[in-house]
């Protein structure tokens, strides 16, 4: 049996909490998004934690869970139970997700050159600030100078996300690739 540590960390969208443990679920730069229950049949977990109450969105990425909540329930009402899911599970080492992957999400041979430089300042600079947030970015598509990115986790419907998305990353974007970029959209929100 596994040691599990969890810390709860808040976030800017207060419907989101970031469930942190102390190792490591999914290697860096790869995470999973679940809007509903319907889309999380590739993980039990996730699929268990929508069982809860007021749970709308189950995201993880690197060494943490973050649960969107509905607003009908307080964190106080609902993160013992989710606690009380994600320990035993991860306890006993039961797989996060059914299919594993076989390739990094965020590299594409076929790439131009200014869709890798794209990738590489969202990798780089971004993410992790992202990341830090509960959620993640990600790369959908690049066409006549604009960027198309998808935000998924505690920034998926968060109040902040589209401050940061044309003050922090379009900004970046900009500054970093002024011929090429002249535009930055968050796709599905």
């Amino acid at each position: 049996m596994r040691a599990v540590n969890i810390y709860m960390e808040a976030n800017p969208n207060p419907n989101s909490m970031k469930f942190v443990v102390n190792f490591m679920l999914l290697q860096d730069g790869i995470s999973f998004d679940y809007p509903d229950k319907a889309s999380a049949k590739d993980s039990p977990l996730a699929q268990q934690l929508f069982d809860l109450e007021g749970v709308e969105r189950v995201f993880y990425m690197s060494n943490f869970i973050t649960v969107t909540k509905s607003g009908s329930v307080e964190w106080l009402e609902i993160q013992d139970a989710i606690r009380a899911v994600i320990k035993p599970y991860l306890e006993e080492e039961k797989p996060l997700l059914l299919d594993e992957l076989d390739k990094d999400p965020l590299f594409d041979e076929n790439d131009s050159e200014v869709v890798k430089k794209i990738k590489g300042i969202l990798d780089e600079y971004i993410r992790p600030a992202v990341e830090q947030d509960g959620g993640a970015i990600g790369f959908a598509a690049f066409e006549d100078g604009v960027v198309k990115v998808s935000l998924q986790g505690s920034c998926s419907g968060c109040p902040a996300s589209a401050v940061t998305l044309k003050q922090g990353i379009e900004n970046l974007l900009k500054r970093m690739l002024p011929e090429d970029v002249k535009e930055v959209v968050a796709e599905g929100v």
